[in-house]
């Protein structure tokens, strides 16, 4: 190994310090002749960003039909042919403007095979123009403010130590809990419904189809 001699030191350290000479000493770069100015990026709120996610995701078709991002929950749901019943509910109760809004919310959607597990006669019942009050009350118990995905209910169920609660545009409670990986929804009147179909992202929040029709209280 070489020794560095203290001449060879002295020299590197002249160099060094021409290095760090005055600003007047060095060359100076030449200002560009045009800087463009800085716009700073819009700001999206939680509706818009939401929309947008939901224009370029991939989502799981329902009943068969594609489940498209760029349209709104009332949109997709009267595309599906699994939800005509549903469909025809929303039309009925007139809350086809509410599932249209901006958002965000999070929609459990039965299928119509869960409708038919009503007791016989009640969907023509509900569907009565008479009963439009009772029909609006039970469209709203299915709607919960903000987009809510799977794994977020999962993780409210595993936070709240086995069951969550989730309050309702209807205002009632839905309560979440899991059987195995199935996500289950109780309604105030104890019947189940289950998540079939999770995580269809729409404009103005999330639908996740579900095997069951949830009822409020209703006496």
């Amino acid at each position: 190994m070489k020794t560095v001699t203290r001449s060879a030191t002295f020299a590197l350290a002249i160099v060094l310090a021409g290095c760090a000479a005055a600003p007047s000493r060095l060359a100076t770069p030449a200002a560009p002749a045009y800087i463009p100015p800085v716009t700073a990026p819009a700001t999206l709120n939680a509706s818009a960003a939401l929309a947008a996610a939901a224009a370029t995701v991939t989502n799981p078709r329902v009943g068969g039909a594609a489940m498209l991002g760029t349209r709104t929950i009332a949109d997709n749901c009267a595309a599906a042919p699994n939800l005509r019943t549903l469909s025809r509910a929303i039309a009925s109760a007139e809350t086809r403007s509410t599932l249209a809004a901006p958002g965000p919310i999070t929609v459990f959607a039965p299928t119509d095979q869960a409708f038919d597990r009503l007791a016989v006669g009640a969907v023509d019942q509900l569907l009565a123009l008479t009963n439009r009050p009772t029909l609006q009350r039970l469209v709203a118990y299915h709607v919960v403010p903000g987009a809510i995905t799977l794994d977020q209910l999962r993780a409210r169920v595993a936070a709240s130590g086995g069951a969550a609660r989730l309050t309702t545009v209807e205002g009632d409670p839905l309560t979440v809990t899991r059987d195995g990986e199935a996500v289950v929804l109780t309604d105030v009147n104890g019947n189940k419904s289950f998540v079939e179909t999770p995580d269809v992202q729409q404009t103005n929040g999330i639908v996740h189809v579900v095997n069951g029709v949830l009822v409020p209280r209703l006496g």
